[in-house]
């Protein structure tokens, strides 16, 4: 409406110089509009909230902001990583918070122990480092899957469940010094096969014991 009333609007050069602009308004915007779109989109799926603790790609952490543009996610290093919402509608979005406080959520970690040591042994240990771990939880109990049988090791897989999942990096930290404590006191070596498979009989690789052997 505007267009005719502007001086030289009717020159050849203006005309030329107004679509080339609007050419550039256009394609510039076309990646802004995505966003807004994906934005409402994503409003509307209730695939996370602000305060959930999610994966999106290779970032992990917990929502702190999500605008018509860009979702804002801190990491657990306090790194602050803005993702546009194009890019998260076409990402696939792990959501670790959304089943948090019905039901928890299951961390899991593996470990790999000799043939040598029984198998109730080693599942009384890790149990025994799961009780001690902080924030994980007695209901649903813990518990332990035999998931390989290798060449020169059994592969054991620990589950644990967990309101918390905005501390998932501590809980795993714990978790992981209880299984380290819980078999050095009891005497269990913790080793990869490659390891296992060039023993020459040496001492074995643990610490010296510094208190009462773990689920003795």
């Amino acid at each position: 409406m505007v267009f005719p009333y502007l001086p030289g609007s009717g020159s050849p050069a203006f005309q030329g110089v107004s679509i080339f602009l609007g050419v550039l308004l256009s394609l510039g915007s076309t990646s802004a509009v995505a966003n807004v779109v994906a934005g409402i989109v994503i409003t509307y799926t209730r695939a996370f909230k602000v305060g959930d603790r999610i994966k999106i790609n290779d970032t992990e952490g917990r929502v702190i902001e999500r605008s018509s543009f860009v979702t804002r996610i801190l990491t657990p290093k306090k790194t602050e990583v803005s993702i546009p919402n194009a890019t998260v509608m076409n990402s696939h979005i792990v959501n670790f918070s959304s089943q948090a406080e019905q039901s928890g959520v299951t961390l899991h970690t593996t470990i790999t122990i000799g043939y040598d040591i029984n198998w109730q042994q080693v599942q009384k240990l890790l149990l025994y480092a799961a009780k001690k771990t902080e924030y994980v939880e007695e209901q649903p109990a813990p518990y332990v899957l035999q998931t390989a049988l290798d060449d020169y090791y059994i592969e054991y897989e620990l589950n644990v469940t967990t309101k918390r999942p905005n501390r998932m990096s501590t809980i795993y930290s714990d978790l992981h010094a209880n299984i380290l404590d819980s078999f050095q006191n009891a005497g269990v070596e913790i080793m990869s096969p490659h390891y296992r498979a060039t023993r020459d009989g040496s001492e074995p690789t643990i610490p010296e014991k510094s208190g009462n052997l773990a689920g003795s």
